[in-house]
């Protein structure tokens, strides 16, 4: 597939990473020539200086043979322009633009982005996106990580065992007994650095990161079998009054009424401004870094820290005097990956990487085949991947045991008509069905082609 990526920052570095790792052609566009020379030097990539919606830049960049434009400047504008451009001049197929300004996507604006307008096939919303991850975390306390697949039928969450989680040292296939109306199933674990997908007779053990694929209505049950009793937040304090902090806020307000929600923001323009657009979140104007202004929120009181600022150090150090003044747990948003491998010892319990959570959603249009999601774990070391099988699949038809899945490969659910399947070996894929997989970053090709339309088909 040849990639045009407009953009050079995390999210656009990102995905030139992922995509060359994966033998994809790609081109990269920033005005900045130190991020084009960083991002040749880092990878397989083809860069060029210049703006993204330049056509004759575009055109250097071989938009005439283009799969694919993603549009990830720091700009909305330019991003827009640039899939309208490539659209108009070099009728690339699919274009797919980051768009921050929630003023874009109001439902009234919608026809905006249509094909007779601004011609944009994915639009991706940072703030959404980040948001949406922050109230699952939220609604889940104990995971690390968690997202819906399935349509929400299924959710795939992150555990750690800890030294009182009661299922370590237990083969895998010993669980399925104890608990066997429990729907659930362990697809990978990350140990010591490195990420697999266990075997039956394999156990968990102390410090590893459990990956599991369970149905909606036993995630609690779940983690409360992993050792995770964590109550519920229903006092929290929201570091960061910008896009994605006004987000959280409102939408607890909306769905959770009875939580209490308290945001710290540092500006007093931005204070005034959320302050008038919530109707029950307390609003401080103040540093989260504040003792004075973090016990005026009442910390001490508070389930939950949630530092949403666009500074790193800010959230992390927000998150631990937190912890201190006796807040119960914090989850934190850090953009640098070289803080995620010690996030326990500086005292997060928790934390999001905007940057994975936008290259997730869009390697979820790069895949090719019927794929439907895609979360990208570990700085993509492996992803979940939902699939939709089609009668050419080769997994349909034939019991699991019969299919030979090579290692680094684990179905971890199907999903068929409303219903939740979890396979065993014989479990037989439909057509028309949502299977959710595990894949290694090395097998995830072989994951496309499995539900990749054959000629066939047609």
């Amino acid at each position: 597939m040849k990639v045009i990526i407009c953009g050079a920052g995390q999210v656009g570095s990102g995905i030139a990473e992922r995509l060359s790792a994966e033998d994809n052609d790609v081109s990269v566009i920033d005005k900045s020539v130190e991020l084009i020379a960083a991002i040749q030097d880092n990878y397989d990539v083809r860069g060029y200086v210049g703006h993204g919606s330049d056509p004759d830049v575009l055109a250097a960049a071989g938009a005439e043979q283009a799969d694919m434009i993603i549009a990830v400047t720091l700009y909305d504008e330019v991003n827009m322009v640039a899939c309208q451009v490539a659209h108009s001049l070099f009728d690339v197929p699919t274009k797919v633009a980051r768009i921050r300004a929630q003023s874009y996507l109001q439902p009234h604006w919608i026809d905006l982005f249509s094909r007779e307008h601004m011609p944009i096939d994915v639009i991706i919303s940072p703030e959404i996106e980040v948001g949406e991850m922050v109230l699952n975390r939220i609604a889940l306390p104990g995971s690390t990580d968690t997202v819906r697949f399935g349509d929400g039928l299924v959710n795939m969450v992150a555990i750690e065992c800890d030294d009182n989680c009661p299922v370590v040292d237990t083969p895998l296939e010993q669980l399925s007994d104890l608990f066997p109306d429990l729907n659930a199933l362990v697809v990978g674990v990350w140990r010591e650095g490195k990420i697999f997908t266990p075997h039956s007779m394999d156990s968990l053990m102390v410090g590893d990161l459990a990956y599991v694929i369970v149905e909606r209505g036993k995630v609690k049950r779940t983690l409360s079998i992993f050792g995770h009793e964590e109550p519920d937040a229903s006092r929290i304090v929201i570091a960061g009054g910008g896009n994605i902090g006004q987000y959280v806020a409102k939408s607890i307000e909306e769905r959770q009424p009875n939580t209490k929600v308290k945001i710290i923001e540092s500006s007093r323009k931005q204070a005034v401004t959320i302050a008038e657009s919530l109707e029950r979140t307390v609003v401080l104007h103040g540093s989260a870094l504040d003792q004075n202004i973090l016990q005026e929120a009442d910390i001490h009181h508070a389930d939950l820290m949630v530092a949403l600022t666009n500074d790193d150090q800010v959230n992390i150090l927000s998150s631990v005097l937190a912890k201190r003044l006796g807040c119960k747990t914090n989850l934190s948003l850090l953009n640098n990956t070289s803080y995620h491998d010690f996030t326990r010892t500086l005292g997060i319990d928790a934390h999001i990487n905007p940057r994975s959570v936008t290259i997730s959603k869009v390697l979820q249009h790069v895949r090719r085949g019927r794929i439907r999601g895609v979360h990208s774990i570990q700085n993509g070391m492996a992803e979940i991947i939902e699939a939709e099988a089609l009668d050419t699949s080769s997994l349909v038809g034939k019991p699991l045991r019969e299919q030979e899945l090579p290692e680094g490969i684990r179905i971890g659910a199907i999903c068929r008509g409303g219903e939740v399947i979890f396979p065993d070996g014989d479990a037989i894929i439909k057509a028309k069905d949502r299977v959710i997989v595990f894949a290694m970053r090395d097998r995830v090709k072989q994951v496309e082609q499995m539900f990749r339309v054959s000629l066939e088909y047609f």
